[in-house]
């Protein structure tokens, strides 16, 4: 089953970006939770198009990428876990474990560095909230989110496997968690107990502050629990409160190189 995993990894991670972003935008369709203001045919053009931008800048900025690296790190003995005796599961469940936080981690220096949020507030500008919002990211904040994790991969030695799982989980969850959908509130209490969750995450979104400093997680949900990140709903309710950054509002219609342009304006 690894070998497996390890030989198809691109088409692994292609199948379960386009099978989720099928899964979580059908389920936005048939029961969203928010009316969206710009049309969804738009933002999804211009958000994936960013997106693909992203993802074609990597292959060709970086000899390697994370996986590749573990491959490298495995080969050299790179890496605390390199270094120690562990079955492969167990390897497997601390890496994905603690390199989740350290998403959670940069997700949070990001918004606090100044020089960083510039670059992240083209996630927070969307005016709407729906699944392609989990992938809009400005090429510069992908590239420096890649040096972290090679310089996790490098540091950590996490099984190859893990690596490729994690990918996969992160892509998966930023889609699922911020779907413009919601689980039924008995289902979601339990879900966010471990998991974040849409209704949970789109705290994150919104205008208020200090609300856009609160549920940084991913994938986990403890995170924001155990460093007190954690608000379980948003002070105006979640159907009153008001989606991405107010001094954006009036440019609701955001193309792809108006996100490119973001981080150097002067507002």
């Amino acid at each position: 089953m690894i070998d497996f995993i390890l030989e198809n990894e691109p088409i692994i991670r292609m199948s379960f970006f386009f099978g989720c972003l099928g899964l979580f935008g059908l389920w936005e369709i048939v029961k969203p939770t928010r009316k969206l203001i710009v049309s969804k045919p738009w933002r999804w053009a211009n958000n994936l198009g960013l997106t693909f931008f992203n993802s074609f800048l990597l292959r060709f900025t970086f000899p390697v990428l994370a996986v590749g690296m573990a491959i490298i790190a495995e080969e050299k003995g790179w890496g605390l876990l390199n270094l120690i005796e562990l079955p492969l599961w167990l390897a497997v469940v601390i890496a994905i474990i603690l390199q989740d936080l350290i998403i959670y981690a940069q997700h949070v220096l990001f918004h606090h560095v100044p020089i960083f949020w510039r670059l992240h507030r083209v996630h927070h500008a969307d005016t709407d909230y729906d699944v392609t919002t989990g992938a809009r990211f400005h090429p510069i904040e992908i590239i420096l989110s890649m040096i972290i994790k090679l310089g996790v991969v490098i540091i950590l030695g996490p099984p190859v496997v893990s690596v490729i799982l994690f990918e996969i989980i992160l892509s998966s969850m930023a889609m699922f968690n911020h779907a413009n959908a919601s689980l039924p509130r008995p289902v979601d209490k339990v879900v966010r107990s471990l998991l974040v969750t849409p209704d949970m995450h789109r705290v994150h979104h919104s205008c208020r502050f200090p609300e856009f400093n609160r549920n940084f997680g991913f994938n986990l949900s403890i995170w924001d629990r155990i460093f007190g990140t954690y608000q379980s709903e948003p002070q105006e309710g979640r159907q009153n409160f008001v989606i991405g950054l107010r001094e954006f509002h009036d440019t609701p219609k955001q193309n792809a190189f108006w996100m490119l342009l973001l981080p150097f304006r002067r507002r």
